[in-house]
């Protein structure tokens, strides 16, 4: 009990409620948006019945040279973040190992709250685990593209689909389309993880700002997967 006193005792009460509100409205958002989906269309809901017609089209298709490249395209962007993403990480890692130059150029900052080393430490932390999630994220988004590209690759001849008592064409467009929709699902949250660390930034400043930076950045994520205009246009597919 003494250890765990000791452990809370490192940040102030504001900084511990304005990290259980940021885990909390990360993970809220992200179990809201996904029960959310099932009632109203978002954007990835959208997005995914337009993937379930593309495979369909494949399997009406003699050459399917289009279909891996458009796989190959849409694997480019978790590739390319999750590049970017390791030389975040270890640029936090360099800071991380000149805190004590980083923390008082930090306190020199307008705004920016006067803290210790050590919570000047844990913030970096807890910054660098929120782009090593996005990692994992964007590495296993790439994986399941490949995985949907051996699919698009190994699926049976048109004419095979066309003939009686061939394989089915919705039953692969569903398989298919839900390995390529888990794909942007991962990339999705990868993103998503990238929204929030600009809200954690704001803890550099204060908790309050801490707090009102998650808060905006989960408005800007509805905004966008629920209220946008490029899903107004998607939904009239």
């Amino acid at each position: 009990m003494q250890t765990l006193l000791t452990a809370l005792a490192v940040l102030p009460w504001t900084d511990w409620v304005a990290l259980v509100w940021f885990f909390a409205a990360w993970i809220g958002y992200a179990r809201f948006a996904t029960h959310r989906a099932s009632v109203q269309a978002s954007v990835l809901a959208a997005t995914n019945r337009i993937r379930w017609q593309w495979m369909l089209q494949t399997t009406k298709r003699e050459v399917r040279v289009i279909d891996g490249v458009v796989v190959q395209s849409l694997s480019v962007s978790p590739s390319f973040f999750a590049s970017t993403t390791i030389l975040i990480i270890g640029g936090l890692l360099a800071v991380l190992g000149a805190s004590e130059q980083a923390s008082a150029l930090a306190r020199e900052l307008p705004f920016a709250a006067r803290t210790t080393v050590l919570v000047f430490d844990l913030k970096l932390l807890l910054l660098a685990a929120v782009f090593v999630y996005s990692f994992f994220r964007f590495t296993w988004s790439l994986r399941q593209y490949t995985f949907g590209a051996l699919l698009v690759a190994s699926a049976p001849e048109a004419s095979e689909f066309a003939a009686e008592g061939g394989p089915s064409r919705e039953a692969f467009a569903d398989r298919a389309g839900r390995v390529v929709g888990l794909a942007a699902e991962s990339f999705n949250d990868g993103l998503r993880g990238y929204y929030m660390a600009f809200a954690l930034i704001g803890w550099f400043f204060s908790p309050l700002i801490f707090m009102l930076a998650t808060a905006g950045v989960v408005y800007i994520l509805y905004r966008r997967e629920f209220r946008s205009e490029v899903l107004d246009t998607l939904r009239g597919f």
